[in-house]
């Protein structure tokens, strides 16, 4: 493996992150302040996004998007990494790469509009009752005719309050296994003008403030048989096919705020003083950082090294599994010690410290928790040898 960026990769990290530092940073006070990202700052940015040509950089070429190979992907990934994720989400926004896997006449009303920034989406999976065990779902699709009938409760679905329409995943049957019946599993398009879908507000959440999560109510909602995505009872191999990366992408924005705090608790190690001496030359500061450094590497080389394999095709989930893992728990190290670094004042915010410090919190429960990284990485340890 080559982890040297050819000058593609060079430039499009430049773009990116002289975007982010540009258009992005100035916002970042306001967002925290308020906890909200103004709609019309949100079409000011994506418009800018746009023409820079940082917008759909996940979306293959075939599809109509920018087409980035994984590797590229993450290092843009790791730029808008370092600011508020409201801020990089929603104004560099990635259509999910799901929508690839419609129909054409799917792709034509769902993901074209995305591309060009008139529409966007969100994935409804998470229930009240089932968060890591998504096979435990409640929410069900019965068949009727030639339409299909949803029911059940959503939560914790990003930005929904703003996407105008839901790729839901839904029970539709059963089978039977050697461990007991499993729900079998069917994925939708739900417009979120369609009668039978109400969506509410979601929880006020410490991390990543002007990100919202909302609750989708399905009553009743009747979609027709050209609104499923995928077919029937297999909406998981849908995900699976076309979601797999998201894991090495939380990885990846992981790596770049620790990376901001990293570089911060550095600077002001060298310019700091203390007892007459920079506070830097202090054992127990230095050592930090050397700790930061080592964890921080290891991290990056985890990702890089599941986004090479993952564009050579050799890619397993027990590699997607250990960069998650290890990147969304170093980010916690990193900008903990970065906050006793500065003392007091790293809890400030004067400083994007106390933001980071709080948003790495959710890293470690979104796109699977640390626990279900574990449990996949020792599975597939143990598995082939009949454990």
């Amino acid at each position: 493996m080559d982890f040297s960026l050819s000058e593609e990769q060079e430039l499009i990290v430049a773009t990116t992150k002289a975007f982010v530092e540009n258009e992005l940073y100035p916002h970042e006070a306001e967002l925290e302040k308020t906890g909200y990202l103004r709609p019309e700052l949100a079409a000011e940015l994506k418009k800018k996004a746009i023409q820079a040509g940082l917008y759909a950089a996940n979306i293959p070429e075939e599809f109509g998007g920018v087409g980035l190979d994984t590797q590229t992907w993450l290092l843009y990934e790791k730029e808008l990494g370092k600011t508020s994720y409201a801020l990089h989400w929603t104004c560099v926004a990635r259509p999910s790469n799901i929508l690839c896997a419609g129909t054409a006449e799917q792709r034509k009303k769902y993901l074209e509009p995305c591309l060009r920034g008139e529409k966007s989406d969100c994935l409804a999976m998470t229930e009240p009752g089932a968060g890591s065990d998504l096979r435990g779902m409640t929410a069900s699709a019965k068949k009727d005719g030639d339409d299909w009938i949803l029911n059940g409760t959503k939560h914790f679905i990003s930005h929904a309050d703003t996407a105008d329409f839901t790729i839901t995943f839904m029970a539709t049957g059963e089978e039977d296994t050697p461990r007991g019946k499993k729900k079998l599993i069917s994925a939708f398009f739900v417009d979120h003008d369609h009668p039978g879908l109400t969506i509410r507000d979601g929880y006020n959440n410490v991390s990543h403030r002007g990100y919202t999560n909302s609750i989708l109510e399905f009553d009743n909602c009747r979609v027709p048989q050209s609104a499923m995505l995928g077919d029937v009872h297999k909406g998981f191999d849908v995900a699976n096919d076309w979601l797999g990366a998201t894991r090495l992408q939380v990885g990846a924005t992981c790596l770049g705020r620790a990376e901001r705090a990293f570089d911060l608790a550095v600077s002001y190690a060298a310019e700091r003083e203390q007892f007459n001496q920079k506070i830097g030359k202090f054992q127990g500061v230095s050592f930090k950082l050397a700790d930061m450094a080592t964890e921080l590497k290891a991290a990056e080389l985890l990702v890089r090294e599941a986004g090479w394999k993952y564009d050579q095709g050799t890619c397993t989930d027990m590699d997607m599994a250990m960069a998650k893992l290890k990147a969304s728990e170093m980010l916690a190290f990193v900008s903990d010690e970065a906050i006793q670094i500065y003392g007091g004042m790293g809890l400030m915010d004067d400083l994007p410290l106390e933001r980071i410090w709080r948003d790495a919190r959710i890293e470690r429960i979104w796109e699977g928790t640390s626990e279900i990284q574990r449990h996949i990485i020792s599975r597939s340890l143990l598995r082939p040898l009949g454990a």
